[in-house]
C-alpha cells in the first residue's frame, strides 16, 4: 500500500499512546471508596497535575492536597495546590514540597483517606535527605545514577535507601489513615513500587541491595552517603509492615495498554503492527543498533515480519555519558544509533519518543530518522557517529529538523519507539 506521509502516521500512533494513559480516561475507572473523614490528595511526578485536575472533576466531594510536578509541567487546579520542582536533577524546591507532603499526612485518623496520583519522574521532584544527609548528598547521588547509566529498578533501589519518602515512607507516615495510590506506570514491567521510587508503594529490596549497586557500578557516592547505607538508618520498611495493612496500589495506565492502542491505529490507518516488548531496557545506542538490524532484515529479507509494517516496542533505555556538554535523551540517542545502523536504506522512518513530551533536558520528546538521515547530516556539517560517541544526539537531529517536540502532554508512560517499514 501507498503510505502518503510516514511522519504523519508515526505522530499518529504517538497520540494514540498518549491517549489511552489519559488520566481523565482512567481516574475515573479507579475512584476509591468516599471516606468518612478527609480525603487528602497528593500527587508527584511530570503527569501529576493533569491527573489533579482529572481526580477533581471525577470526585464529588470534598478534597484538598498537594501536586508537585516539574517545572513547566503544571496545570491549574480548583482545590489542589500545585507546585513546580526541578527534574532530572532536585533543587530546593522540590526538598520544601517534600517536607510540605509529609505534614500533610501527618496526624490523620483511620476515618481519613489520602489519594496518592503517582507518575514517572517523581523521584527527581521529592529530594528528601534521610538522616544526616544534605540536598546535596541527594543530588550527588542522582548525577552518579544518571552518569553511570545504571538500569531503573537499580536506580530507585538506592534512591530509597538515602529518601525519608520514598520506599513507602510516606505512606507509612500517612498511618493509620488509609492510602490509595492511582499510578501511571512508566517502568518495564510495570512493577509500581518502582514508579518515583514508590513513595506510597514498598519493595523489598534492601540497604544491603543498594550496597552492591554501587559496587557493582562503581559509582563514588560522598562519605555521608556510604556512612548512611551502611546504617540501620537506611532501612526502608517492608511490604508486611503493618502499617500499610488496607492501602490499595492500582495501575491506572501503563505502556503496554499504550502500545497496544498504538498499534490498533496503525491497523486502522491500513498498516500492520507489532509489538516488540513493553519492557526493552540496556544501554541505548546499542538498543538502537539491534532495531535496526530488525529493520533492516525486514527491510531486505521480509522476515521475521512481512512488510509493509510498523514495529513498536517500549520500556526504558539508560545512557552513559562519556563526556561533558552533549545534549540528548535516551530516546534521541537510541534514534542516532538506529539512524546509522539503517544508512542508505530506503523505505524505512522511525519515530522515538518519551510519552511525557520530554526527553532528556532539552524541549523535545524525542525525533524522527530515515535511512537518509545520515546523509543530511553530514551534508549540515555533523557527523553522526561522533555525535553519538559525545552523547550529542539532540545537536545532531536539531541540525537537520528532525526533532519532534509535542510539548508536555500530562501523562508519563515511558518510552514508544515506532519503526515504519514501507
Amino acid at each position: 500500500m501507498t503510505i502518503v506521509d510516514p511522519r504523519t502516521l508515526l505522530t499518529s500512533v504517538f497520540d494514540a499512546a498518549v491517549r489511552a494513559a489519559d488520566p481523565n480516561l482512567t481516574i475515573r475507572a479507579h475512584l476509591p471508596q468516599k471516606p468518612k473523614g478527609r480525603t487528602i490528595v497528593i500527587g508527584f511526578g511530570k503527569g501529576a497535575a493533569q491527573m489533579g485536575q482529572a481526580f477533581e472533576r471525577a470526585w464529588d466531594g470534598p478534597i484538598e492536597g498537594l501536586i508537585v510536578t516539574r517545572y513547566g509541567y503544571g496545570a491549574p487546579c480548583e482545590h489542589l495546590e500545585v507546585v513546580e520542582a526541578a527534574h532530572p536533577v532536585p533543587d530546593e524546591a522540590g526538598l520544601r514540597a517534600a517536607q510540605r507532603l509529609l505534614d500533610l499526612v501527618s496526624d490523620l485518623t483511620p476515618n481519613d483517606l489520602v489519594v496518592a496520583l503517582v507518575s514517572g519522574g517523581g523521584s527527581a521532584l521529592l529530594p528528601a535527605p534521610a538522616g544526616d544527609l544534605t540536598l546535596a548528598d541527594e543530588i550527588a547521588v542522582n548525577e552518579a545514577l544518571l552518569a553511570a547509566g545504571v538500569p531503573i529498578a537499580a536506580m530507585n533501589c538506592l534512591r530509597k535507601h538515602v529518601s525519608r519518602v520514598k520506599g513507602g515512607r510516606l505512606a507509612a507516615a500517612a498511618h493509620p489513615a488509609r492510602v490509595v495510590s492511582l499510578i501511571v506506570a512508566d517502568i518495564p514491567g510495570d512493577n509500581p513500587a518502582l514508579v518515583a521510587s514508590g513513595p506510597t508503594v514498598p519493595d523489598t529490596t534492601t540497604r544491603a541491595d543498594a550496597l552492591a549497586i554501587v559496587e557493582t557500578w562503581r559509582m563514588r557516592l560522598p562519605p555521608a552517603v556510604m556512612r548512611h547505607l551502611a546504617s540501620p538508618g537506611a532501612d526502608a520498611p517492608m511490604p508486611d509492615d503493618l502499617r500499610f495493612t488496607g492501602n490499595v496500589v492500582k495501575v491506572i495506565a501503563s505502556a503496554s495498554v499504550s502500545l497496544d492502542a498504538a498499534a490498533a491505529e496503525a491497523r486502522r490507518q491500513g498498516v500492520e503492527a507489532v509489538i516488540l516488548s513493553d519492557a526493552i531496557e540496556g544501554e541505548a545506542r546499542d538498543v538502537g543498533s539491534v532495531h535496526a538490524a530488525i529493520a533492516r532484515e525486514v527491510a531486505t529479507r521480509n522476515r521475521p515480519f512481512t512488510k509493509p509494517v510498523l514495529i513498536l516496542s517500549g520500556g526504558e533505555t539508560t545512557v552513559t555519558l562519556r563526556g561533558k556538554g552533549g545534549k540528548g535523551g535516551r530516546n534521541s540517542e537510541f534514534l542516532l544509533s538506529f539512524a546509522i545502523g539503517i544508512q542508505g536504506l530506503a523505505g524505512v522512518h522511525a519515530l522515538a519518543a518519551d510519552t511525557d513530551g520530554i526527553d532528556g533536558s532539552e524541549d523535545n520528546a524525542g525525533a524522527f530518522c530515515d535511512g537518509a538521515t545520515v546523509t543530511r547530516m553530514r551534508a549540515a556539517g555533523v557527523d553522526a557517529k561522533a555525535m553519538l560517541a559525545a552523547n550529542n544526539a539532540w545537536t545532531a537531529f536539531n541540525a537537520v529538523g528532525d526533532l519532534f517536540v509535542p510539548g508536555p502532554t500530562g501523562t508519563n508512560v515511558n518510552d514508544l519507539r515506532a519503526i515504519l517499514v514501507r
